[in-house]
C-alpha cells in the first residue's frame, strides 16, 4: 500500500533552503547539479549513479556534496525534499513513483515515462500526495519559447494556420529508445507549451535503417478540430543540424531557429489575403500577397536550465502547478505513444486519447 506523506510536512516554510538530491550524472545529470547550485533557495545535497567513475568526478568538481550509489539511501535522508531524475528513460516511472511515495518532490527528464499507464500513475499519486511533480522539458523554459507564447497568446499571429517543427542532426543515436522519443518528446512539448488547442489525432510513418536498432528517421503528422495542422521532422542521419519551427496564421508568421546565435525568433508580416466574394472568378482575381516587415524581438538570454531549476524550487515553495507539470508530461507521453501506434499500423491516424 501507498503510503502518502501529509502535505504540511512538503512545503518549505519561506528563507528555508529546499534539499535537492540529482539522480543520474551521466551527460545532463552534472548540468542539473551546476544550474541548482546557482538557484536561489536550494541546497543541493546529493547526488547518486550507479557508476562509481561518475561520482568521483562530482565529488571532485563538488566537494560539499554527499556521493552514492544507494538511491534507497537518498529517500531514506531526511535533507533530501526533491529529487531530480535524469536517468534512461525506462528507469523515469520507477524512480519517480518511489521517489513520490518517498514524499520528494520530483523533477524528471524527457520523457516523463515509456507508457500511458505509467504517467497517469504519477500524476495520480502526486495529486494525491500534494507534491510537485515537474518534468524536463528544458526548451519550454527558453526564451525564445516564450516569447513565441506571447506573441500567441496576445493574438499578434492571429489565428494559426499550421505549426511545421524540423529537428534533425547525424547522431546522436540512442539504443534504448527511437528517433521519435528522443528527439520528437521536445518538439510536442513545445507544441503543447504553446498551443492551447488539443490535437486529436496522430499519423506518423518512420525507417529503421540498421538491424536490430531503433527508428532513426521519422515523420509526425499532428491533427486538431479545425484546419490547424502540424507536422515534424525528426532524423538521426542528416549531414546538417537543423532545429527549426515555422508556425503561420493569419495575421502574422513566425520563425524559431535554435541554432541562431542572436535572432532566435524572426518574425514575418507576411500572408495572403483573399475575396469572400461568390464568384469564382472575382474571387481569385482578388487573392492578393501581404509582404511586410520583419522583425526579430529581443529575448530572454538565461540559460533555459537555469529557468527551469529556479521555476522548480519556487513551485515546491508555493505549491502552484509547474508550466510542464505532470499534465504536460502526460500529454506529451500520450502523443508520443500514439505516434508509435500508427508508425506499426503504417501510417492510419491514430486517436490521441484524454
Amino acid at each position: 500500500m501507498t503510503t502518502l506523506v501529509s502535505t504540511a510536512a512538503m512545503r518549505k516554510p519561506t528563507g528555508s533552503a529546499v534539499g535537492v538530491a540529482v539522480i543520474g550524472c551521466g551527460y545532463w545529470g552534472p548540468n542539473l547539479i551546476r544550474n541548482f547550485f546557482d538557484t536561489p533557495g536550494c541546497r543541493v545535497v546529493a547526488a547518486c549513479d550507479a557508476n562509481d567513475g561518475r561520482l568521483e568526478t562530482i565529488s571532485r568538481r563538488h566537494p560539499s556534496l554527499t556521493v552514492t550509489t544507494s538511491f534507497d539511501d537518498v529517500l531514506a535522508d531526511p535533507s533530501v525534499d526533491a529529487v531530480a531524475i535524469a536517468t534512461p528513460v525506462n528507469t523515469h516511472a520507477p524512480l519517480a513513483k518511489r521517489a513520490l511515495e518517498a514524499g520528494k518532490h520530483v523533477l524528471v527528464e524527457k520523457p516523463m515515462t515509456t507508457t500511458v499507464a505509467d504517467a497517469e500513475e504519477l500524476v495520480d499519486l502526486a495529486e494525491r500526495s500534494g507534491l510537485t511533480l515537474m518534468v524536463d522539458h528544458t526548451f519550454v523554459y527558453t526564451g525564445a519559447v516564450r516569447r513565441i507564447k506571447q506573441l500567441i497568446d496576445t493574438g499578434e499571429l492571429g489565428n494559426l494556420y499550421y505549426y511545421d517543427s524540423v529537428r534533425i542532426n547525424l547522431g546522436l543515436i540512442q539504443h534504448d529508445v527511437s528517433v521519435v522519443w528522443d528527439l520528437a518528446a521536445h518538439d510536442l512539448a513545445i507544441m503543447d507549451y504553446l498551443i492551447e488547442q488539443r490535437p486529436i489525432g496522430i499519423s506518423a510513418v518512420a525507417s529503421t535503417h540498421f538491424p536490430g536498432g531503433m527508428a532513426d528517421v521519422a515523420y509526425l503528422t499532428v491533427h486538431f478540430e479545425n484546419a490547424m495542422i502540424a507536422h515534424f521532422h525528426v532524423n538521426w542521419l542528416s549531414p546538417v543540424k537543423v532545429r527549426q519551427v515555422l508556425i503561420g496564421g493569419d495575421r502574422r508568421m513566425a520563425l524559431y531557429d535554435d541554432i541562431e546565435s542572436t535572432e532566435k525568433v524572426k518574425v514575418y508580416d507576411r500572408g495572403v489575403r483573399w475575396s469572400d466574394d461568390k464568384d469564382e472568378a472575382r474571387r481569385e482575381a482578388l487573392v492578393a500577397y501581404r509582404l511586410g516587415d520583419m522583425f526579430a524581438p529581443v529575448l530572454d538570454q538565461t540559460e533555459a536550465l537555469r529557468n527551469e531549476c529556479g521555476h522548480f524550487i519556487e513551485c515546491i515553495r508555493s505549491g502552484q502547478a509547474p508550466a510542464t507539470d505532470g499534465h504536460a508530461g502526460l500529454r506529451t507521453v500520450r502523443m508520443l505513444a500514439a505516434a508509435e501506434r500508427s508508425i506499426n499500423e503504417q501510417g492510419v491516424v491514430v486517436r490521441v486519447n484524454g
